[in-house]
């Protein structure tokens, strides 16, 4: 008698359960963004310049190195990269400003950055910059362009220095209710 009261308090804790997940997936509804803003992403990992630059081996420093170490002809002072400072601007007014370390124990790694910033929709230019050395004041990756943000929309923010540098990519994904980005 026992086995079917035991079956049926199972059954029941099961259900209140699978009742408790399916309200909570739908309700509160959530609102990412009101319904004039629209969302910009700066996403990306860039590895700075070397802080010293490297400089080739003489012939007379390569004939003193054991035969095993003659591969490399270069010597790198150190390993130590530059810090990279990033700024958007939007109708001239400045968004964000960031100076980003290099990762790891020798500050030789790449610095990563990972912002969102919800805005008013509509055209704006957008101005992003980047400076990757250790010396001087001025930016070597610069990128203006004017963009026709919708409400509701992702716009995202990549860096490829291969390519030339900044990539500014609308994307038609939609922020909508219970659509978390």
């Amino acid at each position: 008698m026992t086995k079917p009261v035991q079956y049926m308090g199972q059954g029941l804790f099961y259900a209140l359960f699978a009742v408790t997940i399916g309200y909570f997936s739908s309700f509160p509804e959530y609102t990412n963004l009101s319904a004039d803003e629209t969302l910009i992403k700066l996403s990306f990992s860039h590895a700075g310049q070397l802080k010293e630059a490297c400089r080739e081996r003489t012939p007379e420093e390569i004939a003193q190195l054991p035969m095993y170490q003659r591969k490399s002809t270069t010597i790198c002072p150190s390993r130590e990269r530059a810090d990279v400072v990033v700024e958007l601007e939007m109708d001239g007014v400045q968004l964000y400003h960031v100076i980003m370390k290099p990762n790891g124990f020798a500050r030789s790694g790449t610095s990563n950055i990972y912002r969102r910033i919800p805005l008013k929709a509509g055209v704006h230019t957008l101005k992003a910059r980047l400076r990757d050395h250790a010396a001087g004041e001025d930016f070597n990756y610069v990128h203006e362009e004017t963009v026709d943000l919708a409400p509701g929309r992702i716009m995202v923010i990549d860096f490829h220095a291969a390519t030339g540098g900044f990539i500014f990519k609308n994307k038609n994904t939609s922020l909508k209710k219970n659509n978390i980005s």
